[in-house]
């Protein structure tokens, strides 16, 4: 549970509890990144490749205008 406080009377304070939840250890955290990063390989991928593609074009227009 996150709570946030913002008391306004004259200085400003604000005050942010976190309480709950379990500390996960680095390796921990990187296996779950991993298990999540593999539900979307698919997004991944096709962003990839349209990042591969635009640089392509990108690279062509100029040598294009270069050339000309």
């Amino acid at each position: 549970m996150v709570e946030q406080t913002i008391e306004n009377n004259g200085d400003m304070t604000k005050n942010i509890t976190i309480e709950g939840g379990e500390s996960m250890g680095d390796v921990q955290a990187g296996i779950e990144f991993i298990y999540h990063m593999r539900e979307h390989l698919l997004d991944v991928g096709v962003a990839t490749v349209y990042v591969l593609v635009v640089y392509a074009a990108v690279l062509w227009l100029q040598k294009k205008f270069r050339d000309s």
